[in-house]
């Protein structure tokens, strides 16, 4: 008996009347639904419908007027979802409430863009040459004494830190609120999401979570599934968990680096050490490197979404600003750790922790297939000390219509990504631009009102 027959038995002889079923959108926001037992048993087979708007609209439910595979003008009909049985997992804070993803892979209409449906594609393009794609995701968040209704009765600015001061790696710190902090934990790792590190970081009331390395899916799964859950318990605490990128100018911003290698086919070989090799890095992992910095100036908006995304990437804050690398170095984009055969790694540091990860990992994994599928020469040097300090290398985008625009102006995301899915990306981020650029800002009020 196949895995997933025996998932479908196991459920078909539970209690469980209801499962909850969600798909990620293009924000990496979940959309889902609660359903019968018996619709989602028929739905396993006929596949389930879903609106198409959950691609049509942004993260705050308004509406595209620039999409061309959902919108008005489509009527918004039902697209089909494929429930992934393999993703089954039990909510332990909802009283074990059985739980799945889906995707739109085999959809005629949304396959070309949904999320986890794109790095499907790209991680059959690696297993085609070869490769089993490990990965991992770590990420920092801010956490706020604070429920959805209190910040909305202060206009949703203003909002108190969990706990003052900058103390990262407390004990303190962690065990001021540790029902909170040890129920992420706990909680997260019932639901297969299996939190390897939990320790505070630098900010008011900033925590830092590093996920488990695993096959590529699986770990895109865990990451999307951990920042739904740690809000979800967030809120038994009333307590508020903000993934923003940069919540206060003051304070360090939240990241969403990204760990990864390659490994042969069988999971027994890390494909990226080279014993013989400069910092022990094997040429496919010089390759790997030189394609994503190749690439990296020309996708940025995979990494860094929003608007807000940008005011974390400056100088000195423990961010990228350029497309660099290093050997153990937490100044450059990419970060080479060469501790040991096993745990050789490339840790991309550009994402926030307000990336999907699902296009970020697709974005790490689809350049570095390019710099392989190419033989780029890693002709870029390793920087040595503060790489905020090199004018040499190419500096990042500043702002996410600058790098929206890079991004529709070279075919290079085409050829990664595909034409379905990078125009529609593109025409989302510039109605994410769109939106705050006619907005009066608080600076604007604060600078302008009265001495102009």
């Amino acid at each position: 008996m196949s895995k997933n027959s025996d998932t479908l038995t196991s459920l078909k002889n539970s209690d469980a009347q209801k499962v909850k079923l969600a798909i990620t959108d293009i924000d990496g926001i979940l959309r889902g639904k609660l359903i019968s037992k018996d619709k989602f048993l028929k739905a396993t087979e006929d596949k389930l419908g879903f609106c198409n708007v959950v691609f049509g609209w942004d993260m705050n439910d308004a509406v595209y007027d620039n999409s061309e595979v959902t919108g008005w003008h489509t009527g918004f009909p039902d697209s089909m979802a494929t429930i992934d049985l393999s993703s089954q997992r039990h909510i332990p804070w909802n009283n074990d409430l059985p739980f799945f993803l889906g995707d739109f892979s085999e959809s005629d209409d949304l396959k070309e863009v949904c999320p986890r449906s794109l790095l499907r594609r790209i991680t059959s393009q690696a297993e085609d040459m070869g490769f089993k794609p490990k990965f991992s995701n770590e990420f920092e968040w801010f956490n706020f004494k604070e429920t959805p209704q209190s910040l909305k009765e202060k206009g949703g600015v203003n909002p108190t830190p969990l706990t003052p001061g900058m103390f990262g790696y407390s004990i303190l710190r962690s065990s001021q609120h540790h029902e909170y902090f040890d129920e992420l934990f706990d909680l997260l790792t019932q639901f297969g999401v299996h939190i390897e590190g939990l320790h505070t970081e630098t900010g008011d009331g900033v925590y830092e979570a590093c996920i488990a390395y695993t096959d590529i899916m699986d770990a895109a799964d865990q990451a999307v599934l951990f920042k739904s859950g740690v809000k979800e318990i967030a809120y038994r605490h009333e307590i508020i968990a903000s993934f923003m990128a940069k919540w206060n100018t003051n304070l360090p911003g939240c990241s969403g680096h990204i760990h990864q290698s390659l490994w042969d086919k069988k999971s027994e070989k890390n494909l990226f050490y080279g014993e013989q090799g400069n910092h022990k890095m094997s040429e496919l992992l010089e390759h790997y490197i030189a394609g994503q910095l190749h690439c990296l100036p020309h996708i940025l908006p995979m990494y860094a979404p929003t608007v807000n995304s940008y005011k974390r990437l400056v100088e000195g804050s423990w961010a990228a600003t350029s497309a660099s690398w290093g050997v153990e170095n937490r100044t450059t984009a990419l970060r080479v750790i060469n501790h040991a055969e096993d745990s050789m790694r490339l840790e991309t540091r550009v994402p926030g922790a307000d990336a999907n990860p699902y296009l970020s990992m697709a974005a790490s994994l689809a350049s570095g297939l390019y710099g392989i599928k190419h033989k780029l020469s890693l002709d870029i040097e390793p920087t040595q000390g503060n790489e905020y300090e090199n004018q040499s290398t190419r500096k990042l985008p500043k702002t996410l219509a600058d790098a929206t625009q890079q991004m529709k102006a070279s075919d290079l995301s085409k050829e990664l990504f595909g034409e379905g899915f990078t125009d529609h990306f593109i025409k989302t981020r510039e109605w994410e631009w769109r939106q705050f650029a006619q907005k009066v800002t608080d600076w604007e009020l604060k600078r302008y009102f009265e001495i102009i």
